[in-house]
Order: structure tokens, then C-alpha cells, then sequence
């Protein structure tokens, strides 16, 4: 006769292989509708472009749509609260930016946890930031710009992404490292910010290479220095920040898909899959290369793995720049 901690023994066995059974059955019919992909900058800016380029081709290859939903706010708060509440199932994604690394740090009252309650699915896209300014403003290098702010303390003003966001906290870097005052000028997005640094009511931006580029190309902005370690094929000329006397200065941009914690591993290994495949593809690939950023299509835990890296970097940062939202 078997004992009562052998039935329990066997009933919760039982179940563990009935949920892997449920949760692999998932995966196989996952996707059976719409998936939303909810983007936490607005239309217009480089996450956007990103999870719209990359909504495209994952429908067609899972064999269902996926729908870019925007819920623009500070530091993204709005959407990944959304993602962090909603069901555990695949069906809706959030294409996060580096603002999930840093929401924590920077407002008291958010009600989600970086790391426990988002799943990492993919990561993306690597971009290093370029700084910028309007030709209105007299200055053509770094070193000039530095002059000028130091020059002309609080007139200059700048803009970076929304408040707390990586271009945001890389000005506020950038400041503190070089002893200048610039005003820095709060967007919801890099959409709403490019027409008036375009038309010079804005003087100075640090934004993506991937949206700048093309700007500084055609002469509506002079690019100054680039954020990231090493210099970008896309714009080779110009020097890194750290290049231009600012040593070890590393701020780099990226774009990671997560899904709400505890959703299956199948589907999120489904995902990963998909996802991954989208970014080898040379259509996909090459032109994002040519522009400076990385195309990313490891597993999960790259993604986990970064998220981690900038938590402890700003961690530090944060503070000891007296850097506050709230």
C-alpha cells in the first residue's frame, strides 16, 4: 500500500508534467491571435521604428499580426506597467529601451520591478548615441561646444530622449564631467523633439545614431561626438566623447523585447526564435549595420544579462551625478 507521502510525491509530480504538458500545447498553438508589441516612446522616434520594422516581418513569420501599440511617458512608465499587468501569455510584448534600466532609480512611485516582473525574450539593437547641434549654434567640434557652454553658462539648451532616459543622463554626464551648464529641455520622445532641434528653437541634442544620422549627413545638424566606445561606421569622421576628453565615457543605446513574468518558456523560446531570425536576415541586417547599430539575436539571457550590466552602472551614476525626475 503506498504510503501518503508517496501519493503526494506521485500527485505533485503529476502536475508538474501536466504543466509541461499545458505549457508545451501553448507553445505549439501560440500564436492562435493578434500579438501587441507596446512601444514606451511615440510614434516617430528610433523604438518605434525599430518594433515597427521588426512587427513587420514577425507577423509573417508567425503567421499572425502584431500590433504596435504606443504608450509614450516618462521613462516609459505607462507601458511597462501595462506589459508588467498584463496576462502571462505571449500576447502582448513590450519593446523596451534602456529606460528600464534606470525607472527605478529615478521615481519613487513606480509600481513594477525591472527584474521580476518582465520576462526577457530578445534582445534587439545596440546604438551608440550622437551628440548634436543646430548650425545656428557656433560651434563645429566637441571642444568648441564645451567652450561655449562654458561660456555662456545655462544659455545652451539641450534635449536628450525623455527625463531619466540614457541621452538624457548622458548630457547630465557629460555636464558633470566637463563643468558646463546647459538647460536641458524635457520631450516625450525622440518624435516630438527633431522638429525643433531641426528648425533651432532647440540648440544642442544626444540622440541615436539611427535617427541622426541622416541629419547630420544632409548638413540640418552638425554632429559633434559619438557616445559609444568606438567610433560609428555610419558616421566614421566624427570622435568618440571619451576620444574628445572625457576617458572611459560609454553610453550606448538599446532595444530589448520582454513579455510579462512567468510567461511559458516555450513561447518565449518560440519568440527568441522568431526574433532572432528576423535580425540575421540581411534585409534586416545590413542596413542597421550601415547606420551604426548592432543587430542582436542571442538567447534570453543576453538580455537578462544587460539589463543587470545597466542596473548596476546607474546605480552608481544616478547618485553620485545628483541626478533626480521626482
Amino acid at each position: 500500500m503506498q504510503s501518503r507521502s508517496g501519493i503526494r510525491f506521485a500527485w505533485a509530480l503529476g502536475a508538474i508534467a501536466a504543466t509541461v504538458v499545458c505549457a508545451s500545447a501553448a507553445a505549439q498553438d501560440y500564436p492562435a491571435k493578434p500579438v501587441k508589441m507596446v512601444v514606451v516612446a511615440p510614434a516617430g522616434g528610433t523604438a518605434d521604428n525599430v518594433a515597427r520594422n521588426l512587427a513587420t516581418r514577425l507577423s509573417q513569420r508567425i503567421g499572425q499580426q502584431v500590433i504596435v501599440e504606443n504608450r509614450p511617458s516618462q521613462s516609459g512608465i505607462v507601458g511597462y506597467e501595462m506589459v508588467a499587468r498584463a496576462p502571462a501569455d505571449g500576447y502582448t510584448l513590450v519593446m523596451a529601451t534602456g529606460t528600464l534600466s534606470t525607472v527605478q532609480l529615478l521615481y519613487k512611485s513606480v509600481t513594477f520591478d525591472a527584474v521580476k516582473d518582465f520576462e526577457p525574450v530578445s534582445w534587439v539593437l545596440t546604438t551608440p548615441y550622437v551628440l548634436v547641434a543646430h548650425p545656428s549654434v557656433p560651434v563645429d567640434t566637441f571642444d568648441a561646444l564645451i567652450a561655449h557652454a562654458k561660456a555662456n553658462p545655462g544659455k545652451l539648451s539641450y534635449a536628450g530622449g525623455t527625463a531619466g532616459a540614457q541621452q538624457h543622463l548622458a548630457g547630465e554626464l557629460l555636464k558633470r564631467e566637463k563643468g558646463i551648464d546647459m538647460l536641458y529641455i524635457g520631450y516625450k520622445g525622440s518624435g516630438p523633439m527633431l522638429p525643433d532641434l531641426l528648425s533651432g528653437r532647440l540648440d544642442v541634442a544626444i540622440d541615436n545614431v539611427l535617427l541622426m544620422a541622416q541629419h547630420v549627413k544632409s548638413g540640418k545638424v552638425r554632429g559633434l561626438a559619438v557616445t559609444g566606445a568606438t567610433r560609428s561606421p555610419a558616421l566614421p569622421d566624427l570622435p568618440t566623447v571619451a576620444e574628445s576628453g572625457v576617458p572611459g565615457f560609454r553610453v550606448i543605446g538599446w532595444f530589448g523585447v520582454f513579455a510579462p513574468a512567468g510567461t511559458p518558456q516555450p513561447i518565449v523560446t518560440k519568440l527568441n526564435s522568431e526574433i532572432a531570425a528576423v535580425m540575421r536576415m540581411p534585409e534586416v541586417a545590413q542596413p542597421l549595420l550601415a547606420q551604426g547599430a548592432e543587430p542582436q539575436s542571442g538567447p534570453p539571457d543576453d538580455l537578462r544579462k544587460l539589463l543587470a550590466q545597466e542596473i548596476a552602472l546607474w546605480s552608481k551614476v544616478i547618485p553620485e551625478a545628483g541626478i533626480k525626475v521626482e
